[in-house]
């Protein structure tokens, strides 16, 4: 009588090749669609762009996102959550000010408008101060400001010109936009843009719900089982988008992968595929002729541990069967 096996995979099975195929054959299927996020950033990447974003590792992504829940106190209440929204949305000085240079006299002009400053919450004083801080003489007269920079080089004064622009007077510094959107758990701010090692310090957030969906950002504040935790939950999030049932452990190990030596790593020649034990296998993959030179000036071996490089000499590979060794006496 067959027993019954617990195990969910047989030992020896070739989980990459299985995981790359589960994900890679419905990957050629997602259309290039976009898909619309409510009122803040118009166009998310998703499907196979944002795909190809994840598993590149890319510093950040083309529209970084944030969900932000916020305290229970605040989570039922419209108007509190319309004024987080408000404190978090980033304003700079070119939002409330024309900014031009003068080359001819070397400085700066910059008429403040007090309109929008008031619109704000912010005071003409307040902004002078912060531009005093940027360096440079400055002088004013009522909304006038005029900078001139300790340097005659043009160069240098485009360069204090476009830091004045993106110069940051309130709210959190790379927040763009904030929307309020209700869900059946209560208020959320959605935000175009992503800061969360500052959001988290407002004690009106939920600093253990807040969620981004910047990878490497994850990691640099949260470490790797949160950013392992984020590749995870952003790729099933695209395939289930598309409507492909992709198991999660395919994804998960993945993620593992990517993960697995402390750092988001990119599944590319210049991650994964070209950091593989054997010197053919990385052969295989790209760049052949630049790995054979380099493995035979350091006259590297290739030991052989691998799928790719027995297939190339000809080998039984070592997976499922081929992982047996089997001797015997006569």
């Amino acid at each position: 009588m067959a027993t019954k096996v617990k195990r969910e995979i047989d030992v020896g099975e070739a989980v990459g090749i299985l995981a790359a195929q589960s994900i890679g054959e419905p990957g050629t299927q997602m259309t290039m669609r976009t898909f619309h996020y409510a009122g803040v950033a118009e166009q998310v990447p998703t499907g196979l762009p944002r795909l190809i974003e994840l598993v590149d590792a890319k510093k950040e992504p083309k529209k970084p996102l944030m969900d932000i829940y916020l305290s229970p106190e605040y989570a039922k209440d419209p108007k509190k959550a319309r004024t987080i929204a408000d404190d978090l949305e980033c304003t700079i000085l070119s939002q409330v000010a024309e900014i031009s240079e003068d080359f001819v006299e070397k400085k700066i002009d910059i008429v403040l408008d007090e309109k929008n400053l008031e619109f704000e919450g912010l005071t003409v004083e307040d902004v002078k101060k912060t531009i005093k801080a940027a360096g440079g003489t400055v002088t004013s007269s009522g909304n006038r400001v005029a900078v001139k920079p300790n340097t005659t080089s043009l160069r240098l004064i485009r360069r204090l010109t476009n830091k004045l622009k993106g110069m940051h007077l309130k709210g959190v510094e790379k927040i763009k936009r904030a929307a309020i959107i209700e869900a059946k758990d209560g208020i959320f701010i959605r935000t175009y843009g992503s800061n969360i090692a500052e959001v988290m310090k407002d004690p009106r957030v939920d600093a253990k719900r807040v969620f981004t969906n910047d990878v490497k950002e994850v990691e640099r504040v949260l470490g790797i089982e949160a950013a392992r935790n984020t590749i995870i939950r952003e790729t099933k999030q695209v395939l289930d988008l598309q409507g492909l049932n992709v198991d999660v452990r395919h994804i998960m190990l993945l993620a593992d992968a990517m993960c697995m030596d402390g750092a988001v790593k990119s599944v590319g020649r210049h991650g994964l595929s070209g950091e593989k034990a054997g010197v053919l296998a990385r052969a295989a993959f790209e760049e052949t002729i630049k790995h054979l030179i380099t493995a035979a000036v350091k006259a590297d071996d290739d030991k052989l541990i691998g799928v790719t490089e027995n297939i190339i000499v000809g080998q039984t590979v070592p997976v499922g069967t081929g992982t047996v060794r089997l001797k015997f006496k006569h």
